[in-house]
């Protein structure tokens, strides 16, 4: 069974603290939201599972002894919406996809998996933890039930301590009904982040039971590290226990520790114990240095150590000015973000961590440094990414509300995430159109403002605002969907001591390298950047623009970094995914990456559109555009000297030509200089197909994945831009496909393997472009993957294997 485990142990100790991934062995079957009889017979026993803590009469799959011989076998995190067809009369907003309730027979998945259990563990305390279930999932543990989450976000921890079988096997299982739908997106359905099982001593650190964070001031010579912690007696007497907590660099080596602390614990008990360290010479974590230190929390009993807990922090001073925009670290920085769902091609919302390593590091090349969780709190392997490689995030909740049902989920996100140091601030909501311009969301929303305050002191919250007037009286900073429904600029005179952001700023893309419209092919649309709608042309620009120019405004966050499944507006079927991402839904670049880059780097860029294969087009007058961050660029059509423009700051350049196949070069000059040179031209026709990969050698764990582009070239080894033919995979070796991709929002086909099909599948490529993901098997070695179509050169690419 491929699992990761990570082991905490002192000198002389066996080991204290043990977490486990619970990735492979799981066994699944679709049930039925509508008649509990094709359901397995959930809950309808005499004495069914709501009615006696474990019945006898139970004999549904939460019951042992139920056969699930006959089902599939799956790992986690595992999405059973990527192996659905499309329909029309399916959700709009989910992408058509048949989920959902006109489709009972689709919307309810059971999960069963055996786990076994040592003799030894009988006197730990064991608790699973679920980072994310979609949706309305009910878990049972050896015929107990645990609980049901009705959020598709909310992490669940059940303590499964007096239900094990010790020595023997343990039965969890698992119902998620996504029957109704939590949010406006692809959401998918299933088990569709990780799984875990962790074990320690009886007297612990509660979950997510630290919080750490610190008192910084300029000149930032010494930080005040304050660590407060929970600690959990599980057991049936008082326990007396003693904390310490110490202070370890990125190499590992103690910086300084607290003199400890005695706390005493009631049978079942849950108590508080808040210490102060004081760090000289802290090295800060920003996005250029993302440095990173650990909290080590060791709780002793008589002596012995029961538990060593780690808390990863970095040390950063935060602040929304409303005047000096947002700062850190003492300095104002401009958040240049974007949203984004958690769904990509080929997986759906069951993203390996790998895979969003990967998204993370495209949307760093364009100058991203800043990250929005469009609309619900993040998987926690992002969050661990983001504080790795720099992003700073803004925390979404997904339901705003006072009441209990509220309050937990908003606690959890917090209590669960507020040690990451890439947080920066928490959203408490998202375009709240019914509150928006009533008394009442002013009160709710500063309501929901003073109890984040209370979970989490040291960070502000906002609202994302849709263009209401009244509920952004309550935030600590004023989110702003969009300039053109806010007008920003005239709330800024009425109000020049409120601090805001611009959580969503339209980026006006289109299909990547589509620059007319088809209707042949009504699921694509050219960018509306490319004035495809009157009067309005580059709208990226305007919000950049007006972000960048406004010193008091913190930064923007672009709707969205890559599409995603669902949304597909203005568009409808058989359009299924949102066309409005930076990057497409396999994270290829479309244009607006290329302007993005321009003026959120310092790199020399020049880019022009569009490509000039424009079968059908002759002798018509086409624009050509320019991204660039170059003082001046000339252009040459065909050998015709086009003139040559000075670049607007923020800006983009254009010239009419008239198309006929040929070449067109652009020449960049910066103060006077020639510095970069962009040629494009018609290919010849498709010759060959290449394979590269973002890395060929991967770890042998089960879950590494390598992303691997597929690219269709002529025969000077040009990317063909309009090529599509029909591709055809072939993996060898221990591994599997895991999901492929191309980038048309409008592709009908499947494109997410069955275990029968996954050394084996077929897409065709968009555009000149396609995407594979394979997945390591947990034995090293080599993979071998080939890539053939008709009448095209075959190419073959190998990747290694590692323990």
């Amino acid at each position: 069974m491929a699992v990761a485990a990570w082991t905490l142990t002192t000198a002389g100790a066996q080991s204290v603290r043990e977490c486990v991934r619970l990735t492979d062995g799981w066994h699944f079957a679709l049930g039925n939201a509508a008649d509990p009889q094709k359901d397995f017979g959930c809950g309808t026993e005499y004495f069914n599972y709501l009615t006696k803590a474990n019945s006898l009469h139970n004999e549904g799959p939460y019951a042992i002894k139920f056969n699930d011989a006959d089902w599939q076998t799956v790992s986690v995190p595992h999405d059973w919406v990527t192996t659905l067809p499309y329909d029309s009369l399916a959700s709009h907003s989910h992408g058509y996809k048949t989920v959902g309730y006109r489709y009972p027979e689709t919307s309810v998945g059971w999960y069963r998996k055996l786990i076994h259990l040592d003799e030894a563990d009988l006197g730990k305390h064991l608790q699973l933890r679920f980072d994310g279930i979609f949706r309305n999932a009910t878990v049972w543990f050896n015929g107990f039930y645990m609980g049901t989450e009705p959020s598709g976000y909310a992490t669940q921890v059940y303590d499964i301590t007096e239900y094990a079988n010790y020595g023997g096997d343990n039965l969890i299982c698992v119902r998620a009904d996504a029957s109704l739908e939590e949010g406006w997106f692809y959401e998918g359905a299933g088990i569709y982040r990780d799984v875990w099982l962790e074990k320690r001593a009886a007297v612990g650190v509660a979950p997510f039971g630290t919080f750490v964070y610190a008192d910084l001031q300029q000149p930032y010579t010494t930080a005040v590290l304050h660590v407060d912690a929970e600690v959990s007696n599980s057991s049936l007497q008082q326990q007396t226990c003693h904390i310490v907590h110490r202070l370890l660099d990125a190499e590992g080596k103690e910086v300084a520790r607290t003199p400890g602390a005695d706390l005493t614990l009631s049978a079942k008990q849950t108590a508080a114990s808040a210490q102060t360290l004081t760090v000289s010479q802290p090295r800060l974590w920003s996005p250029a240095a993302p440095y990173l230190y650990q909290v080590e929390t060791t709780v002793t009993v008589d002596g012995r150590v029961t538990d060593v807990y780690t808390t990863t922090t970095g040390l950063r001073d935060i602040r929304f000015d409303c005047d000096r925009g947002f700062l850190l670290n003492g300095q104002p920085l401009k958040l240049k973000g974007v949203n984004m769902h958690q769904d990509h091609a080929g997986v759906g919302a069951a993203l390996p961590e790998a895979l969003m390593a990967w998204r993370i590091r495209q949307l760093k090349q364009i100058g991203c440094n800043a990250y929005r969780a469009s609309h619900n709190p993040m998987t926690p392997a992002q969050l661990d990414i983001c504080d790795r490689e720099g992003i700073l995030v803004i925390d979404e909740n997904r339901l705003m509300g006072i009441n209990d049902e509220h309050l937990r989920l908003l606690e959890r996100m917090i209590r669960r995430d507020r040690n990451h140091p890439s947080v920066i601030l928490w959203s408490d909501g998202n375009e709240e159109w019914g509150i928006e311009n009533s008394v009442q969301g002013t009160r709710l929303a500063a309501a929901m403002r003073e109890y984040t305050r209370l979970l989490d002191p040291t960070r502000p919250s906002t609202v994302a605002n849709a263009g209401g007037t009244e509920l952004i009286k309550g935030l600590d900073v004023v989110g702003y969907n969009y300039i053109v429904q806010n007008d920003v600029e005239n709330r800024r005179q009425q109000h020049p001591d409120w601090k805001i952001v611009g959580t969503e700023e339209t980026t006006g893309c289109g299909t990547r390298g589509v620059y007319f419209s088809d209707a042949q092919h009504p699921g694509r649309m050219p960018a509306i950047n490319r004035g495809t709608e009157p009067g309005v042309e580059n709208v990226i620009e305007r919000g950049w623009q007006f972000y960048a120019d406004h010193d008091w405004a913190a930064g923007c966050f672009f709707w969205t970094g890559f599409d995603y499944r669902g949304e597909p507006n203005p568009l409808k079927f058989p359009a299924h995914e949102s066309e409005f991402g930076i990057l497409d839904y396999c994270g290829f670049w479309k244009d607006e990456a290329w302007y993005l880059k321009s003026w959120w780097t310092d790199e020399p860029v020049l880019h022009v559109f569009p490509h000039w294969n424009l079968q059908g087009h002759e002798g018509e007058e086409v624009e050509l555009w320019a991204y660039s961050n170059c003082d001046e660029v000339e252009l040459t059509v065909n050998g015709r000297k086009l003139g040559r423009q000075k670049m607007p700051r923020n800006g983009h350049l254009k010239w009419r030509a008239t198309y006929q196949p040929g070449r067109v070069v652009a020449t960049g000059y910066k103060n006077g200089k020639r510095i970069l040179t962009e040629t494009i031209e018609t290919t010849k026709p498709a010759a060959a197909v290449q394979l590269a990969a973002d890395r060929t050698t991967i770890t042998a764990d089960g879950r590494d994945v390598a992303v691997l582009t597929v690219s269709v070239v002529d025969a000077k080894g040009r990317v063909v831009p309009d090529a599509c033919p029909l591709l055809t995979f072939q993996l060898e070796g221990e591994g599997h496909i895991l999901g492929v991709g191309n980038g048309d929002p409008s592709y009908p086909g499947a494109d997410h393997p069955t275990e029968r099909d996954c050394k084996r599948f077929q897409i065709p490529a968009f555009n000149g472009l396609a995407q594979v993901l394979v997945q390591s098997g947990t034995a090293a070695g080599q993979l071998r993957m080939s890539c053939t179509s008709d009448g095209l050169r075959t190419h073959q690419l190998t990747i290694q294997l590692e323990k």
